[in-house]
């Protein structure tokens, strides 16, 4: 089989000193528009939506229009000769900038193939799955930069220990890299390691079949070096295809060649041994500075990508765990006080809300969960709404918002209503977005977790605001 990356145009970026990013806002975009950056290059780019990061973007140094027209591309950036187009595939091929730049003989690559091109040459850590990439990315770039090592690291949420996500080093060999499945993006990467946190079926408008996403995944596996590693959960479905020379190894919370042993929940915080290949204890005592349970797979996978190539040191991988303190919207703290507490966690994916749901329940095991979920895309709602519906059972109380787009339009039938039907949580209400604020005020709520990939977000400085 030939990988997308195999017919992806090439482009000496030695040569390029203009770059527009033709969906600019989102986050992996925002990556590497930061890297050109770094690089002085002049880098703009179009987005239909002012948010907080295109805000910051721009605060950078990165020119930003909301207009889709050609018209509004700045001269700066009408040379095919300098000039280089990324977009990402959640624009649609009918943009009017994407389809002048085709038809003006631009160089127009995806941004999977862009981010491919620039980690080509160094040493990948690569981190894949349904769920957990991101969080998992981040730790290992900060373990990297704690020990010392350091790497370029291309993530998919902005790391609060940095404000960013992106990390250079000047010297270090190592990229840490999250791999994103969406529309075979992660095909484009060459890694050293491969870790695949999850292969729960997502994105079922893009594969259409479980079978067509779990063999993306495998066609992943493929593609890391011959001297490199594969580090798997345990129990996953997938069946790896690495090539001769790539060591396999798995990783859980209790079983496989890396695992946690000695773990202790206590007064707000987690710690536990990492438990190495052949039973060896890599690391003893190591604290989470983000003491969910879900961190601790988390923070396996990532200490186990390090070990594998040799760059684990417990100290610093002690002090590292202590001080992460994740990236924004995985589990964050907006409020938390004697009897309230607002926690905001991207959870879009069933199996994700129920794992979100449930550390919330293991931190807060005598109090009252109210869950306010946004669903993302209408094909996603459609394939898993009686799955959204059992995890959001799991809660005391649901408030649950109307459909976030994103990239697509309406899809018949396809409502919220269509997973609110099936919760059988204590207490449920449909609500819109615009009366979520108000519809808490007037509830004497105790723990809230607000879930979603879409802007559900945005609403937080006034519902904590509301909640002191």
């Amino acid at each position: 089989m030939t990988s997308p990356a195999a017919s992806s145009p090439s482009v000496d970026l030695n040569a390029v000193s203009n770059v527009w990013f033709v969906g600019a806002g989102g986050i992996g975009m925002a990556a590497l528009e930061r890297y050109f950056l770094s690089r002085g290059m002049n880098v703009g780019g179009y987005d239909r939506t002012e948010t907080d990061l295109v805000r910051a973007l721009r605060a950078e140094g990165v020119f930003i229009t909301l207009s889709d027209s050609a018209e509004a591309i700045p001269e700066a950036f009408r040379d095919p000769a300098t000039t280089l187009v990324v977009y990402t595939p959640a624009v649609p091929a009918s943009h009017p900038g994407l389809a002048w730049f085709r038809a003006s003989g631009f160089t127009v690559m995806k941004r999977a193939a862009v981010l491919g091109m620039i980690t080509r040459h160094s040493k990948a850590l690569c981190f894949a799955g349904t769920h957990g990439k991101t969080t998992t990315s981040c730790m290992a770039a900060h373990l990297l930069e704690v020990s010392g090592t350091g790497s370029h690291a291309f993530l998919g949420g902005i790391l609060r220990n940095y404000g960013s996500n992106l990390l250079l080093s000047s010297s270090s060999p190592w990229s840490v890299v999250e791999a994103d499945e969406y529309d075979r993006s992660f095909h484009h990467l060459t890694p050293t390691v491969a870790v695949i946190t999850a292969t729960d079926p997502d994105h079922l408008d893009i594969y259409g079949t479980e079978e067509a996403y779990l063999e993306s995944f495998a066609r992943f596996t493929e593609l890391i070096r011959p001297d490199g590693a594969l580090i798997v959960h345990t129990g996953l479905k997938l069946r790896p295809r690495p090539q001769q020379g790539v060591r396999t190894l798995t990783y859980s919370l209790s079983e496989g060649d890396y695992h946690a042993a000695n773990v202790r929940m206590a007064d707000g915080s987690i710690t536990f041994d990492l438990i190495g290949p052949g039973g060896v204890t890599l690391v003893t005592d190591v604290e989470l500075g983000v003491p969910v349970a879900v961190n601790i797979e988390n923070a396996i996978a990532a200490m186990a990508a390090l070990h594998a190539e040799g760059l684990l040191d417990p100290d610093s991988a002690r002090s590292a765990m202590a001080s992460f303190r994740g990236p924004k919207r995985r589990f964050e703290f907006h409020l938390r006080r004697p009897g309230r507490a607002i926690i905001d966690d991207y959870a879009h994916h069933p199996d994700e809300l129920r794992a979100s749901i449930t550390s919330v329940r293991a931190l807060y095991p005598d109090r009252k969960l109210t869950v306010a979920f946004q669903p993302h895309l209408y094909s996603r709602t459609r394939d898993f709404a009686p799955e959204f519906a059992q995890a959001l059972s799991l809660a005391d109380e649901v408030l649950l918002l109307d459909i976030y787009p994103a990239r697509e339009e309406p899809i018949p039938g396809v409502t919220s209503r269509i997973i609110f039907d099936q919760i059988t949580a204590p207490e449920k209400l449909m609500v819109t977005k615009n009366d979520l604020p108000d519809t808490l005020k007037n509830r004497n709520f105790e723990v809230l977790l607000t879930a979603g990939a879409g802007d559900i977000c945005d609403l937080l400085p006034r519902i904590t605001a509301d909640a002191q």
